[in-house]
Parts: structure tokens; C-alpha cells; sequence
């Protein structure tokens, strides 16, 4: 009986380990065929952030505007025999233009103008249509500048006929020009924002147009001034 007994749990024991043996072969057959896991890809990365504007580089192109008074050159004594704006009194000047930021110290833009001097019904004028560079002390708030440029300046003047004299005529003019000239100028901006700014700036206009007068005689007329004006500046 014992033996019975014992061969019977001996049978149970070689069951179980077959059985055991069996699972581990099944379990590793199936690692093998299945391969290695297979995992959900990792989410890209977020964006970078927009790149900040350094302090004090109010970057990029802009548009730019300004409205003021414009001063001719007073400095002859003779009108007719200097060829000058003497005895005329102040008039109107103005400029838009755009432009574009191309280093925290330097700017280039490109501007359409025009400035005017009245004398009684005498008038002179200018449209001047420029490109030039500005260079900048950066701040992030209070910016002054210097610069200048070059360009063409449609001129015009309408003066009526004046005796100096018994023997001295002039027949008048009422012509217009175009010619070459240049400017110079110095303001600030007063940042609000990064991105817009109220302004104040002095330009020095230097052109000397050659007009015909009424009987076909020409002459050079210096037509150069101050301007102070006042406007804005708008980054994009």
C-alpha cells in the first residue's frame, strides 16, 4: 500500500514539473515570436518660445510720420541779387517714410517730404524724395539719433513781378524743378511701447534748384532751411 502510495505522489511530482516546464518553454517561445515590445512614441518636443527683442533694439521695419514748420535760410541781404529766401517767413514741412532696423545703432529709410516759404503772395516749395541712414544710441526708452541722406527734390516757386528800381526789373517766375539734395537731421524717440513712439526731430533740408524766370532768364535759388517737426514711429 505504501508503495502504491508512493508512486502515485511520485507521478503528481513529475506531473507538476512537466507541466511547470511546459508554461516557461510556452512563455519564452512567445517572448521570442512576439519580438520586443512595442511602445508608444515619445510626443515631440514643444516649440521654442518667439525670440525676445534685446533691451534697448526696438528691431524690424517701421513706419514713420511727422508734421512741423520748416525756417528758410535768412542769411543774404539782397533777394534778387544772392538768389536766396531772405523775407520769407515760415512755412509748413512734413515727411513719411518707411525704414527698417538693420543693427541696434543704424537704421536705413527711404522718405517722401515736402517743406514751403511764403513771402506776401510769394511762394517756394519742395517735395523732396530721399533715402538715408540713421545712427542711434539705443534705449530702451529715450533714443537719440543723428543722419542725413540724399535724394531728388521737385522744386517750384511762384513770385510775382517786383521793381527794385527804375532800372532793375524782375519779371517773375513760375516755374518748377527737380534737382538733386541732401539733408541732415537729430532727433529722439520717446518709446511708449517696443513698438511705437512719439518723436521730435530737427532736418536741416540743403537743395538749390535753377529756375526760369517770365523772360527766359535763369537763375540758382537756395532754397535750404531748418525743419522741427513732430510724429510717431511704428514697428512691425
Amino acid at each position: 500500500m505504501r508503495k502504491h502510495i508512493a508512486l502515485v505522489l511520485a507521478g503528481l511530482f513529475v506531473a507538476a514539473a512537466a507541466a511547470t516546464a511546459a508554461t516557461s518553454l510556452a512563455a519564452e517561445y512567445d517572448r521570442y515570436e512576439r519580438g520586443p515590445g512595442v511602445y508608444a512614441p515619445a510626443p515631440p518636443p514643444p516649440p521654442p518660445p518667439p525670440p525676445r527683442r534685446p533691451p534697448g533694439f526696438h528691431a524690424g521695419p517701421y513706419l514713420f510720420g511727422n508734421f512741423g514748420i520748416f525756417e528758410p535760410s535768412d542769411y543774404y541781404t539782397d533777394y534778387y541779387g544772392t538768389y536766396g529766401l531772405s523775407g520769407y517767413d515760415s512755412g509748413i514741412s512734413g515727411n513719411v517714410g518707411f525704414g527698417s532696423r538693420v543693427s541696434p545703432i543704424a537704421a536705413i529709410e527711404g522718405t517722401v517730404g515736402y517743406f514751403s516759404a511764403e513771402r506776401g503772395s510769394d511762394k517756394a516749395s519742395a517735395v523732396p524724395v530721399t533715402i538715408g541712414a540713421r545712427f542711434i544710441f539705443p534705449h530702451p526708452v529715450f533714443e537719440p539719433y543723428i543722419g542725413g541722406g540724399l535724394g531728388v527734390y521737385f522744386a517750384s516757386l511762384d513770385e510775382k513781378p517786383f521793381s527794385y528800381s527804375p532800372s532793375l526789373y524782375y519779371p517773375g517766375t513760375d516755374d518748377s524743378t527737380t534737382t538733386i539734395g541732401g539733408y541732415f537731421l537729430m532727433g529722439m524717440d520717446f518709446w511708449l511701447t517696443p513698438r511705437t513712439a512719439l518723436n521730435i526731430e530737427s532736418r536741416y533740408q540743403m537743395v538749390q534748384p535753377t529756375f526760369t524766370d517770365k523772360l527766359g532768364g535763369s537763375f540758382d535759388l537756395d532754397m535750404s532751411g531748418w525743419a522741427l517737426n513732430f510724429g510717431f514711429r511704428i514697428n512691425f
